[in-house]
Parts: structure tokens; C-alpha cells; sequence
């Protein structure tokens, strides 16, 4: 459907795309490859993992892992949609993506960065339900209301990025098919354009404004909620127990977040390119990968549920 849309004279003159990657600095291809592959490969392990063990135990059928699940599984796509393509092209002699591949890169990869943000702040509202609200919690965030959460999440972001999708690969390039990036993404397109476009960068900021810093100023608001309640705490083991349920959310906050803004926060005419693709290169592989280690490290369940099934497995 996308494609139909996106119908114009740069697809037919243009039938693939270059994506340079490092290619200014050959002598780390094969570093990166190394480590992009290991990245990706404990991303698929890690996250596989807290999805069947969310799943298979009974007594993790909750929300919070429900979402958890929901970021695991997240994370899995948001990698896979770009991690294969990136180690095909630094093992390559011909760097490239076709028209449509890049169309569904770009569409995928960030329809998944927006539902993770916004999923983020449902997470928040979970934390903050859980420990301010702990009576009414099970009324708060019953099964239907979680499944509409994260439906809304997933509907609103998927349609987001349509609109950016098009929008961009629309920009007529004049013969311009060289994306100085590792994937297709949306700064890195809008250098290829050859007419002003501002109207266009007006729009990710805009966007980016919604998606981003407006989840995050409700994630600050939950935990300054959840902060306060926590100080009234009597005991200091509760307030541990507390703090143990949310640290590791603030965690993947802190990482997700900081590299987003500092991605999409920012006029794409000022972007820059070899910035730009570290930043890239870390909230689509390494920080997929540290999710679930710091899901499992801090939190007691899911550390001890994983370790028997891998000693099941080992039996």
C-alpha cells in the first residue's frame, strides 16, 4: 500500500539505494561487522528469553511483564529491521538497498522507535499504578485495559510513521541515491532532497516533540509521583523493593531516550553525519541489546525464572 503511494518519477529513475556507512573509514568494517553480529545475536537471545519466560510461567502474567513482553518482542523487530541489511553491507563490495527495501526500512524502523517511546510511558503508568494506587491497581490495569494500551500504542505509531514515510521518499532527489548512513532513516534522507525542505524538518521536529518529549515529561511526571510516594515508606526494605521495580525501567529510559532525542531533536539541515550514525548504531543495536540484561539483572524473577530454564535445558 505504501509503495502505491510513494509512486513517482524517483523510483523509476532510481532503483536502489547506496548507503555508505563507514565507508570513509573501511579499516572498522570489519570491527563493526564482529561486533554488530554479536550485538544482534544476544538481542535475539536475550529478548526470546523474556518473552517464552514471561509466557510460559503462570505467575508472571501480569502487566508489568506483559508489557515487558511487549518491549522485548519490540526490540526484536526494531533490530532485525536493520541489523541483517547493515552486516550484508560491511561485508559487501556494493552497498546497497533496494527502492523498496529502503521504503520498508524506513517505515518499519520507525513505526517500532515510536511504539517503543510510547510503550516506555505505559510502562511508567504500570510503575506508578503499582506503587501509589497498590489497592486499586488490579481494577486500574485489568487485561482489557492493558491490551487497548498497548494497541493504542502500536495503531497511533504505525500511522505516524505512514505519514512520515511518505512524505519523505516523496522529495524529489535529482539523481541522488546516496544515503551517508547506515540505514535508511529520516535525517539522512532529507540531505538527498534538492528542493527546501524545511516544511519537512517542521514536521519531525513537530513529530518528535509528540513522540518523544511528550512521553518522557509524562514518564518524569509518574516518577515524580512514585518518588514521593516512596519517601513515605516506612521501612527501608520496602523502599529498596520499590526503587528494585522501577530502576530498571529508568535505566532503558535513561538509554532510549537520551540517544532519540539527540537524533530527531535536532534541524536535519545541522545534522551530523558521522555523529549521527553512532547515535544510530546505538539505540538500534546496542540498546536493544541491553534491555533485556538489565531487565534480568534487576529484577529478581525474571533473573531466577531464566536461570532454571537454562539449567533445564543443560539437563
Amino acid at each position: 500500500m505504501i509503495t502505491d503511494l510513494l509512486e513517482d518519477g524517483n523510483q523509476s529513475s532510481l532503483g536502489e539505494f547506496i548507503l555508505l556507512g563507514v565507508s570513509d573509514w573501511p579499516q572498522f568494517e570489519l570491527l563493526l561487522f564482529v561486533l554488530i553480529l554479536i550485538s544482534y545475536t544476544m538481542t535475539l537471545l536475550g529478548n526470546t528469553t523474556i518473552i517464552l519466560v514471561s509466557s510460559l510461567d503462570p505467575h508472571l502474567h501480569t502487566p508489568m511483564y506483559f508489557f515487558l513482553s511487549n518491549l522485548s518482542f519490540l526490540d526484536l523487530c526494531y533490530t532485525t529491521s536493520v541489523g541483517p541489511q547493515m552486516l550484508l553491507n560491511f561485508r559487501s563490495t556494493h552497498k546497497s538497498i533496494s527502492w523498496a527495501g529502503c521504503v520498508a526500512q524506513l517505515y518499519i524502523a520507525l513505526s517500532l522507535g515510536s511504539t517503543e517511546c510510547l510503550m516506555l510511558a505505559i510502562m511508567a503508568y504500570d510503575r506508578y499504578a503499582s506503587i501509589c494506587q497498590p489497592l486499586r491497581y488490579t481494577a486500574i490495569m485489568s487485561h482489557r485495559f492493558c491490551l487497548q494500551l498497548a494497541a493504542t500504542a502500536w495503531l497511533c505509531s504505525f500511522g505516524n510513521s505512514m505519514l512520515h514515510t511518505i512524505r519523505t521518499m516523496r522529495l524529489p532527489r535529482c539523481g541522488r541515491n546516496q544515503i551517508d548512513s547506515l540505514f535508511c532513516e529520516v535525517p539522512a534522507l532529507l540531505k538527498l532532497a534538492c528542493v527546501d525542505t524545511s516544511a519537512n524538518e517542521a514536521e519531525v521536529l513537530a513529530s518528535s516533540v509528540i513522540i518523544l518529549l511528550v512521553p518522557l515529561g509524562f514518564i518524569l511526571m509518574s516518577y515524580g509521583y512514585i518518588g514521593a510516594a516512596v519517601l513515605k515508606i516506612s521501612s527501608a526494605k520496602g523502599r529498596i523493593k520499590a526503587f528494585n521495580t522501577c530502576a530498571s525501567h529508568l535505566a532503558v529510559v535513561l538509554l532510549f531516550y537520551g540517544t532519540a532525542i539527540s537524533m530527531y531533536l535536532q534541524p536535519p539541515s545541522s545534522y551530523s553525519q558521522h555523529r549521527g550514525k553512532i547515535v544510530s548504531l546505538f539505540y538500534t543495536m546496542v540498546t536493544p541489546m541491553l534491555n533485556p540484561i538489565i531487565y534480568t539483572l534487576r529484577n529478581k524473577e525474571v533473573h531466577g525464572k531464566t536461570m532454571a530454564m537454562v539449567w533445564e535445558s543443560d539437563r
